[in-house]
């Protein structure tokens, strides 16, 4: 709702992000976003429907294979033809945003010429005469437009990549933009793989955490012979999963060799699991 808000006239990019991290995080995230998106751009308010849009070509940006899949369906294809079409919404819709949902279709034939049913849906439109000609995208949203990268991307890091990309871009040749395209997933595929690299160090840091600190507890009841039997299992149990931590925090840490501040808190995190584990060992000895 605030994403796709009427009232305000700016993309509140904010909370595009949001979304797009919402739709990556729920295991269901990419239907459930499409059947909302969908509802959005069916709006009677023309302004709520290219917001609606413009999250939606953020989140073919954004949210990867699983997004696409889903998107390709004629179940929301439909949605988006009920838009155009003058027996559904194609009698009131705005001619901004019928231009705009012809656009982001046509730009699926070109970025996705595997998915045969955006190919079948968008001739469908040609062959009614709903859609009269192919549109021409504006050079600077060749790709569905994407929300503000972050500083670490990969075009701001790598000059090479991102010199080449601009010149792919700018070219008129098929070849240069399919070129431009290749590279454009590559490195979304790179950038994926970096987040889903983060996501594991986070995950797993936390779980050390998480479980070193239910190991002291344990541990300062053990020494007062407070520890009852389901206790002692627990305990166990816990010594068990700081064993399996460590050789997961070593390969962490050969993936972070290049990123200080990760190297450390994996470390700082590495050494509390063993101040935990050994102090596990001396007073289970002692008792």
């Amino acid at each position: 709702d605030e994403a796709t808000d009427p009232s305000s006239s700016e993309e509140n990019w904010e909370c595009i992000q949001r979304f797009c991290a919402q739709v990556n995080a729920d295991t269901e995230g990419p239907l459930l976003a499409l059947r909302l998106l969908a509802h959005k751009i069916q709006s009677p308010q023309e302004r709520e429907a290219l917001h609606a849009l413009t999250v939606l070509e953020t989140c073919v940006n954004n949210c990867g294979g699983r997004f696409h899949s889903e998107m390709a369906k004629f179940r929301f294809l439909n949605e988006l033809i009920k838009v155009l079409s003058p027996k559904y919404y194609g009698i009131w819709s705005s001619e901004k945003v019928k231009s705009r949902v012809t656009e982001v279709i046509f730009s699926w034939t070109v970025w996705f010429p595997q998915e045969v049913k955006i190919q079948d849906a968008y001739q469908m439109l040609k062959k009614q005469g709903i859609v009269k000609g192919d549109p021409k995208l504006p050079e600077d949203k060749i790709l569905p437009p994407p929300s503000p990268r972050p500083q670490n991307s990969i075009f701001d890091t790598d000059e090479e990549k991102s010199k080449l990309l601009a010149r792919l871009l700018k070219s008129s040749h098929p070849e240069d933009l399919q070129a431009a395209n290749h590279l454009i997933q590559s490195v979304i595929k790179e950038e994926q793989e970096k987040s889903a690299q983060v996501s594991r160090r986070e995950n797993t840091i936390s779980e050390v955490s998480e479980t070193v600190r239910r190991l002291d507890e344990l541990l300062q009841n053990y020494r007062r012979h407070e520890l009852s039997p389901a206790d002692q299992d627990t305990l166990q149990a816990l010594f068990q999963r700081c064993e399996k931590l460590r050789p997961l925090l070593f390969r962490l840490a050969s993936e972070a060799v290049a990123d200080e501040e990760a190297l450390a808190e994996i470390l700082q995190a590495s050494d509390e699991l063993s101040r935990a584990l050994g102090q596990c060992r001396q007073v289970v000895a002692s008792q």
